[in-house]
């Protein structure tokens, strides 16, 4: 039986998949990969944390108007003394305005992706991390970009099922990126690459990717641009573009600059 290597191990962990700088014996595939940007010097691959943006604004409207009926309740329990109804009605309109702050700030507060950047020449990882708290959407939601040396990479599949109103089992996997101390195996930070598909073929395509360069790998199918929305988008418009800090940028995108040989003088 796999035991985890990392300490601690991911919520859900399967297993773990090999180091960065080993071979693996699963092949290569951009099938599954979401990408922006690919050449010989980095790979930029796309993320999400919210899906159905659009679904979870028109629930949050949705349920505004229903919250002022509520309100109106409890104001005309209370005039009638009718406590068990006030104390009924109070508790259902925080339930609605949790609800509804969390759907609104779900929909329009994410950015519009969550890009990672694997950059082989310098050997590091960048990662635009936005990090929100499903039960408290009344405190900020941190965007933390975050950049570390590829040799402390790990990655670890893993699967977690929920039960759905009606009893049936859903299952969902995916491949999480877990920052080592350098030569241990204790965990300093972690992000997903993936909430989707945890397949070992896209660990192995970003390996391979980044030992031998584009040349090892079939080409990944890039997306289209992420501020060319559609107009059903709507939700979508309200979420701030992604803006990496200049200096980062800079340095994920280009390869390290060479310094010039000094000249030395002639005798």
């Amino acid at each position: 039986m796999k035991r985890p290597i990392l300490i601690p191990p991911c919520s859900g962990w399967i297993e773990d998949f090999h180091p960065p700088l080993t071979s693996s014996n699963v092949a290569p595939s951009p099938t599954l990969l979401s990408a922006n940007y690919q050449d010989d010097t980095y790979l930029e691959l796309s993320r999400h944390s919210i899906s159905a943006r659009e679904l979870l604004f028109v629930l949050a409207l949705a349920t505004i108007p229903v919250l002022i009926l509520i309100t109106y309740a409890v104001v005309d329990s209370v005039i009638y003394s009718l406590y068990n109804l006030m104390l009924a009605g109070i508790l259902t309109l925080l339930v609605g305005i949790w609800q509804t702050a969390l759907f609104l700030r779900a929909a329009s507060i994410p950015p519009r992706d969550e890009p990672i950047r694997f950059n082989r020449a310098h050997q590091k990882i960048y990662a635009y991390n936005f990090n929100f708290c499903w039960w408290n959407p009344f405190i900020p939601w941190p965007i933390k970009i975050v950049s570390y040396d590829w040799k402390d990479v790990r990655a670890e599949r893993w699967r977690k099922q929920a039960v759905t109103h009606q009893g049936s089992h859903l299952v969902k996997t995916g491949i999480m990126l877990s920052i080592v101390e350098p030569g241990t195996n204790k965990v300093i930070d972690r992000f997903p690459l993936n909430n989707e598909y945890g397949e070992a073929s896209i660990w192995a395509y970003v390996c391979t990717y980044m030992q031998h360069g584009l040349s090892a790998v079939p080409p990944a199918p890039l997306n289209r641009d992420h501020n060319d929305l559609l107009w059903c988008q709507f939700a979508m418009r309200l979420a701030p573009k992604v803006k990496w800090p200049e200096a980062i940028d800079h340095e994920s995108r280009t390869a390290p600059q060479t310094a010039p040989l000094a000249q030395v003088a002639s005798p």
